[in-house]
């Protein structure tokens, strides 16, 4: 058993607003807090839409969309389909949406949609809101997808999920991946 011997820390106090920025993705607030140990400090932070990632897979292997280009990091990269939810939508109704832009895939044509975490992970809980939401979406075997929208298949094996974990540069994806490879035991 691990214990915490330490006492959790007082909320931090906001002292003054010192700008707040808007827009459909983000919004960035610089506040003035008073920390728990009565320090001022000037804090910048961002509230985001939570976010979702899955796992898509069809006859023993994963299949992802085609690499996208993302301006965080100025390269395109390969990733699970996934995408932010919008305040009307819970996280699991988000995922037919995602896949049917990313994969071309329709409601019907997904067997079965497991929830990877219910609660969500803050994705960076010193600096954001936001919450990643897994899930994994089983595609019906007889169902085919566009091949302009595959961006690669990899096997459900040790080495198809060791070479996909070498190819996958975003944290939130490899996290994904490691929860579904250690909830359903494979190796």
């Amino acid at each position: 058993m691990v214990k915490n011997h330490h006492p959790p820390s007082s909320p931090w106090k906001v002292i003054q607003l010192l700008a707040e920025i808007h827009s459909p993705w983000v919004t960035v607030i610089a506040e003035q807090l008073q920390d728990d140990q009565g320090k001022i400090v000037d804090y910048w932070r961002v509230e985001k839409a939570d976010s979702v990632v899955i796992l898509t897979i069809q006859n023993q292997t994963l299949i992802l969309p085609r690499p996208m280009y993302r301006p965080g990091v100025g390269k395109t990269t390969l990733d699970f389909p996934g995408g932010r939810v919008s305040s009307e939508q819970t996280p699991l109704e988000a995922v037919p949406l995602i896949l049917q832009k990313e994969l071309g895939i329709q409601s019907h044509e997904i067997a079965k949609i497991i929830t990877l975490n219910h609660e969500g992970w803050a994705i960076n809980s010193s600096f954001s809101n936001q919450k990643l939401y897994g899930f994994m979406a089983e595609i019906l075997p007889n169902i085919s997808i566009n091949p302009e929208q595959i961006g690669a298949i990899y096997p459900i094996t040790t080495q198809g999920i060791e070479a996909l974990l070498k190819d996958l540069v975003c944290l939130q994806c490899r996290g994904i991946l490691l929860e579904w490879k250690q909830k359903f035991k494979i190796n």
